[in-house]
């Protein structure tokens, strides 16, 4: 078995707390539904925000997910690179797996799919 990582973002259209843990909870939903995960498989979650995001922290909304109070998550901010997509919550879970990096399903919802067309209709 490997540890993989699965790459995933999702924007919001307001700084508020509810908004930053609904999308996260929605972001984290389908990373496990389109990798075909158990809670168990997870091995930590890295979650970031862009600047303009403070209201609260996304580890927070995952926390809310049956199960995840065991799942090590940590938050930290992006690097405020002018012109970067804004109000953008991104996240890389590292998972144990069988499977290849090819056969990742990595997860880009809403506005961030803009980040990586690539990977979003993978």
């Amino acid at each position: 078995m490997s540890v993989r990582a699965v790459r995933g973002a999702i924007t919001v259209e307001t700084n508020s707390a509810e908004e930053i843990w609904s999308a996260t909870e929605e972001l984290v939903r389908e990373i496990v539904a389109r990798n075909d995960l158990k809670v168990d498989d997870i091995a930590s979650v890295l979650f970031t925000t862009t600047e303009d995001l403070n209201a609260a922290f996304p580890a927070k909304g995952a926390r809310n997910l049956e199960g995840w109070d065991d799942v090590p998550l940590t938050c930290a901010q992006e690097i405020p690179v002018p012109g970067s997509l804004p109000r953008c919550i991104r996240v890389m879970m590292h998972i144990n797996t069988e499977k290849g990096n090819k056969d990742i399903h990595h997860v880009f919802l809403r506005e961030a799919v803009k980040l990586r067309p690539d990977l979003a209709n993978r």
